[in-house]
């Protein structure tokens, strides 16, 4: 790690750049000029040929070992560095750490049971419900009883999805949840499911299309005080209705203004945070579908990008430097638009085959101002390995016994 030179601004550390949040992030950062140190598990993900970063370590991200990583690091540096976890596991792993990393790194976390009730799907489900936050109606499974009892109770379709995402989850599925049209398929992906996680949540799907999912990513001082805030909502998501965004757009709807900061309210709070909440289209109601806890999340940069210097404001506020001014962290709802790019043409094609969008109106929906999940002039590499990367599986599925070449 090199020693920071004369009139420079002090390192900023991003923890899992091999995440589509940690690569954002890191340009973000680099693009105020500040230096970028970035930790990764996998040195040939796209994201490591970043041209952004001053240094890239390969560790663990979501083990003990990190921590080590860390320290070794700060033992480096001449001055305490600004740290951004960019996962889940990298938040549960410091936020279990920080009084050890506490003398080398600034980091903005809520105390440790709020980070651990908030990570767990199961602990946050009982926290809203224990302080009046409207969420979907849901069944907390741990055995083959609880399954049968939310095959017989629950409206369908529903969603099941782990307490948090294990390594065996995602050593098994990429995806974040399964939709689920009846009991029967319930407990059949119980029985597939069983394994991967100690605890899941079985919850009713709110009614409404994608577009109907709004989110708030907010920054908290260590007062619980609102900094900067940004409102947005999908219009696309990959897989259709029950995956991650891959179209956004940055919209004006107080409910969700009001209830994400009604909802981080309800505990002491310091750093990023992030609420989802879907409107039902009968109803009219918004129901929270879930928080994310002291990291960037995946549509972190619309914020950058219509204005709002969500993650420059944090590493401002952390390391006690002048914050952006008021008008820098005020949304000005300009209608600006955050896609991932090859996610988006596949969630695109999905819902021009099942007639939910015309190809026209797919292209229109491009136009205005837009900041891309990996796709970047000034840093091109990430996006064209990840393009060779999933033309590479591509090809092995046609050819794999099975798969469409073999046809």
């Amino acid at each position: 790690m090199p020693r920071r030179a004369s009139g420079t601004r002090p390192p900023a550390i991003v923890v899992g750049l091999d995440s589509l949040q940690g690569i954002q992030c890191a340009r973000i950062l680099d693009g105020h000029g500040i230096p970028v140190v970035a930790i990764a598990e996998d040195r040939s993900h796209p994201n490591c040929r970043t041209n952004v970063c001053r240094d890239l370590l390969i560790a663990p991200t979501g083990t003990p070992e990190l921590v080590d990583t860390l320290l070794e690091l700060g033992a480096d540096l001449d001055e305490r560095a600004a740290l951004f976890p960019c996962q889940d596991k990298s938040v549960r792993v410091i936020s279990r750490h920080r009084e050890q990393l506490e003398p080398f790194f600034a980091y903005a976390l809520p105390p440790p049971e709020v980070v651990e009730t908030f990570l767990d799907k199961v602990r946050f489900l009982e926290h809203a419900e224990a302080h009046g936050v409207r969420v979907p109606p849901a069944v907390v499974i741990r055995s083959r009883s609880d399954a049968e009892r939310a095959a017989r109770e629950l409206a369908f379709p529903c969603l099941l999805k782990p307490s948090y995402r294990t390594t065996a989850w995602d050593s098994h599925t990429k995806r974040k949840v399964f939709m689920l049209a009846n009991g029967e398929e319930l407990l059949q992906a119980y029985e597939t499911c069983r394994t991967w996680s100690e605890a899941f949540i079985a919850q009713r799907w709110v009614r409404g299309d994608d577009s109907n999912l709004y989110s708030c990513n907010c920054y908290f001082d260590h007062n619980g005080k609102p900094l900067a805030t940004f409102v947005a909502r999908k219009l696309r998501q990959w897989p259709v209705d029950a995956g991650s965004s891959c179209f956004g757009e940055e919209v004006r709807d107080d409910p969700t203004l009001a209830g994400t900061l009604g909802f981080f309210a309800t505990v002491p709070y310091h750093g990023l945070a992030y609420l989802e909440l879907k409107k039902d289209d009968e109803s009219g109601d918004y129901y929270v579908i879930e928080p994310n806890v002291g990291r960037p999340t995946g549509r972190s940069a619309i914020a950058e990008a219509g204005g709002v210097q969500l993650l420059y404001t944090m590493y401002c506020d952390l390391l006690q430097l002048p914050l952006p001014p008021i008008e820098e962290r005020t949304q000005r709802y300009a209608g600006t638009k955050w896609v991932d790019l090859r996610h988006d043409v596949q969630s695109g094609f999905t819902y021009w085959r099942s007639d939910r969008l015309g190809f026209g109106e797919w292209l229109r929906s491009y136009r205005g101002s837009r900041a891309h999940a990996l796709f970047d002039w000034r840093d091109p590499a990430p996006f064209l390995a990840d393009l060779w990367l999933a033309a590479k599986e591509a090809r092995e599925r046609l050819v794999r016994p099975g798969g469409a070449g073999t046809q």
